[in-house]
């Protein structure tokens, strides 16, 4: 019994940490497609170049510097993007943004390999950060999980002040439906969506240095990591902040929760009285763990549509 509860206690805590992670990184996504209808598909390459240039940056000033320095650099091209080229095909509709994002996604993989090569990096977890927080039921848990989980929290709690308190977030939620309106008041609507798609990117820089530490640093990590981010802005609900925390903590509980159980698919079917080819009886929960999410999306797809907090349609039954 108490190797089931250190077990569980032990996985909860890490499915929980990698899960606020996602959703430091979809939060952007979902920030960028509810104050702008763009469905960015360059975003987790905004991730990877957060990670690189803050992996750059900590090897010559430091962990710290590039922490608050990486998301500004990314933020800033994520804003000169938006300005001369996004902008530019917004009157041809989505799918002219989509193909604009998705060429971008590539021209971007491209840079990181030339500027850092093909070769992986393995980022460092700073000093102060090192070693254990607690123990729980005999099991270590690492400071740096904790200290990005405190980070999502703060950048959650900061986000909702932020679009749904100050008057920033008034303007910026008011230029998306009523944007004319919002011009006779004397703001600038194209230079406050250019501020939000550098938020949204900057947003996805962070977790690239907050996650560095805990993944290797290549150029595929963006390929790696972006489908499961479309899942959590999908699962949750498009355009929904919340929506895109519920998914992301349930899709790194159970990624977690997957990962570190040995059960067989075989020893679930025979616990609830079936039978499953030899093939599949023999595929433990752990090897079949990396497909879970799109399990959860294909059953979210069609059993609710619009996700966990997603608006409902006209087409909605």
């Amino acid at each position: 019994m108490d190797a089931f509860v250190q077990w569980f206690a032990i996985n909860f805590l890490n499915g929980v940490s990698i899960g606020l992670l996602l959703f430091m990184l979809s939060a952007g996504l979902t920030l960028i497609f509810s104050m702008m209808g763009v469905l960015n598909f360059a975003h987790a390459s905004f991730y990877m170049l957060g990670a690189y240039v803050g992996y750059a940056l900590a090897a010559r000033w430091g962990f710290w510097f590039a922490l608050v320095v990486s998301p500004l650099i990314v933020g800033a091209l994520g804003g000169a993007f938006e300005r001369f080229l996004l902008r530019r095909i917004a009157v041809r509709g989505a799918l002219a943004e989509l193909l604009l994002t998705f060429g971008a996604a590539y021209l971007i993989a491209e840079a990181v390999k030339l500027a850092w090569g093909l070769a992986p990096f393995n980022a460092l977890v700073p000093p102060s950060l090192d070693g254990p927080l607690f123990t729980l039921f005999g099991a270590a848990f690492p400071r740096y999980r904790a200290f990005m989980m405190c980070v999502s929290i703060a950048m959650l709690v900061a986000l909702y002040a932020v679009l749904r308190v100050s008057r920033i977030g008034l303007v910026v939620r008011a230029a998306l439906t009523h944007a004319s309106t919002v011009e006779t008041l004397g703001h600038d609507v194209p230079r406050v969506f250019t501020l939000v798609f550098a938020a949204g990117t900057a947003l996805a820089a962070l977790a690239g240095v907050i996650g560095a530490p805990l993944f290797v640093i290549e150029p595929s990590m963006a390929d790696n990591i972006g489908p499961i981010v479309f899942v959590v802005v999908v699962v949750g609900g498009l355009g929904s902040i919340g929506g895109a925390l519920a998914a992301s903590l349930l899709i790194g509980c159970v990624q977690t929760f997957a990962v570190g159980t040995t059960v067989s698919l075989g020893a679930i079917s025979r616990a609830m009285g079936g039978a499953l080819p030899p093939a599949w009886a023999a595929l433990s929960i752990a090897q079949i763990a990396p497909v879970l999410p799109y399990v959860l999306l294909v059953a979210m797809l069609a059993l609710r549509p619009r996700g966990l907090f997603g608006q409902r349609s006209d087409d909605d039954a």
